[in-house]
């Protein structure tokens, strides 16, 4: 039943107008809609998040969302070169190296947006 439908997740913000500064700006987002209280961003494969202010933003100890991407070397350095900068995360049952942690049959690379929520770029290995 709900496999069938898009799943959106939640971007917890405290401030809408910087969140959207680096989201849009930083990450290179496209809101798809503005509704009342948010924004909504679609990414691939009918995928996407909606962005609302809220008090509890970046209170997650643990990643809000992430992106299955093919070359997560290239999108690090891409998000770099546009000023996010990664966090370097000590995960069990994985080797870190700049940044980027494997283990687990997959690559993964951690960032925080303004408020604190960590967001992963994940790159599945064969």
């Amino acid at each position: 039943m709900l496999q069938r439908a898009p799943m959106y997740s939640y971007i917890p913000v405290h401030d809408i107008a910087r969140a959207r500064a680096f989201y849009e700006g930083k990450l290179g987002w496209k809101p798809a809609q503005e509704r009342p209280g948010g924004v909504v961003y679609e990414f691939a494969d009918h995928t996407g998040c909606f962005m609302y202010k809220t008090p509890y933003a970046g209170t997650s100890k643990a990643s809000q969302a992430f992106w299955e991407v093919a070359d997560i070397e290239r999108e690090k350095a891409e998000l770099e070169s546009r000023g996010v900068v990664f966090e370097h995360f000590d995960v069990p049952g994985m080797n870190t190296d700049s940044d980027i942690a494997t283990g687990s049959g997959a690559r993964a690379a951690w960032f925080k947006d303004p408020d604190g929520n960590i967001l992963a770029l994940i790159q599945t290995l064969a």
